[in-house]
């Protein structure tokens, strides 16, 4: 007589994810309603990177028509609505996922992502970004500094201790400006040649007479307006590059 097998799982709950974290999904999953079967009471966010999602990608969760925190414990049963953050709708009285936000304006990226990290302290983001960072002094800094992890490694953004991160999705650094200055509404703040591209440091006005040892003779001729990194001390001004990346920071903002 043959005994019969106990199934593997003893709950299931139903999961719908929203917008772009159907991105992070198998394509039978995507923009569908689809069980999620599951022993005991796991919290909620278990399940959530369980299936995919990187937990800084959300920002509302639902559960049976009512806000829930990463902490709630999952039930048999349960309907779970997932969303990304809301880009023109205020939905901060149902927000119950992290206490305190993040200046949206701080950035630390990870080692794969040098490019980007240069064009967005051109535009005036403080960007943090070494390519010697491993994950864990990234996690350091973020949580010390009050950083947003930008990065394309969907396990760093796992790690627990990571409250606030975005997982690029295009290998295009100019796909990946175009993401990141969507994702965190950034247009608006946009301050290009206010950062030095090098180490991140604020540019200011410099009197030309006190760098003139530092100049190049042709330089020194045709240009008399200087900027100085204030903390790597690198000099700026605005020679045939200047307009040539202005044109291009133009373009970008129009197309956003």
């Amino acid at each position: 007589m043959s005994k019969k097998i106990k199934d593997t799982f003893e709950y299931e709950a139903q999961f719908r994810f929203y917008e772009e974290l159907n991105d992070f999904l198998p394509h039978n999953k995507v923009k569908k309603i689809f069980p999620y079967k599951f022993n005991g009471s796991p919290s909620i966010k278990d399940p959530i990177e369980a299936i995919g999602i990187p937990h800084t990608e959300v920002d509302l969760i639902i559960v049976n028509g009512r806000s829930v925190s990463f902490r709630y414990r999952l039930k048999n049963r349960d309907f779970v609505s997932v969303y990304p953050v809301f880009q023109s709708i205020d939905i901060s009285p149902l927000l119950k996922l992290r206490d305190k936000p993040f200046c949206k304006d701080a950035f630390i990226l990870d080692v794969h992502l040098g490019r980007l990290a240069k064009t967005l302290r051109m535009l005036g983001f403080d960007t943090v970004y070494r390519n010697d960072y491993d994950d864990t002094e990234i996690v350091k800094i973020s949580l010390q500094e009050k950083r947003i992890i930008v990065t394309r490694d969907r396990k760093l953004l796992h790690a627990k201790e990571v409250t606030h991160g975005y997982c690029v999705r295009s290998t295009n650094p100019q796909m990946q400006l175009h993401e990141v200055v969507k994702r965190f509404n950034l247009k608006m703040n946009i301050r290009s040649f206010s950062r030095c591209m090098i180490c991140n440091g604020l540019i200011n006005r410099v009197d030309k007479d006190t760098i003139l040892h530092r100049l190049e003779p042709k330089t020194k001729l045709h240009f008399h307006e200087f900027y100085r990194c204030d903390v790597c001390e690198r000099i700026y001004w605005k020679g045939s590059h200047y307009s040539e990346l202005q044109a291009r920071f133009e373009r970008i903002q129009s197309e956003m």
